[in-house]
């Protein structure tokens, strides 16, 4: 579900690792389990994805950090080890205006922040300040990633000083 695709064998060869990378990046995109984005259609919500999708021109959306993972222990969060650690961000554009955006993915922890997840969000909201543009937030989130601890609130700390900044 949230490792990465297992094989009989190892890819070796730059087609084989190529392969075994698209095939990492397709279940990142899809998400946890077809069950939680039911879940989350049966509450009247989309999905990140499907948010950022309304949100920017068709086509335009350039995705970061795809394959971040928390590298956080204890509480069982190593054997849930999620590709985007619940936030999708990048940039895109609307009616031809370049954004830069992120989205918490309510499937994945709540869509609740933690030190990987803050780390992808700061890195965005740098990105959209260095480069002048707006940003887009579309929050879906349950707040902090308590199994983290003070970790995941300094990621807050990180956020309002961007904010204050911009």
């Amino acid at each position: 579900m949230t490792e990465a695709p297992q094989t009989s064998a190892v890819a070796t060869d730059a087609r084989g690792r190529t392969a075994e990378l698209h095939a990492i990046r397709a279940q990142a995109h899809q998400g946890p389990s077809e069950r939680a984005t039911e879940a989350q259609h049966a509450k009247g919500k989309l999905t990140a994805r499907e948010r950022i999708g309304l949100l920017l021109d068709e086509g335009s959306f350039n995705e970061v950090e795809t394959l971040r993972r928390h590298r956080a222990s204890g509480f069982g969060l190593e054997a849930k080890r999620p590709y985007t650690d619940g936030v999708v961000t990048g940039w895109g554009t609307v009616h031809g205006r370049t954004v830069f955006v992120y989205a918490h993915d309510f499937r994945i922890f709540g869509g609740a922040l933690g030190e990987a997840h803050a780390q992808k969000i700061h890195k965005i909201m740098d990105m959209a300040i260095a480069a002048g543009a707006p940003l887009v937030s579309l929050n879906d989130g349950a707040g902090a990633r308590i199994q983290e601890g003070v970790s995941a609130l300094a990621g807050y700390g990180g956020i309002f000083q961007r904010n204050t900044r911009a």
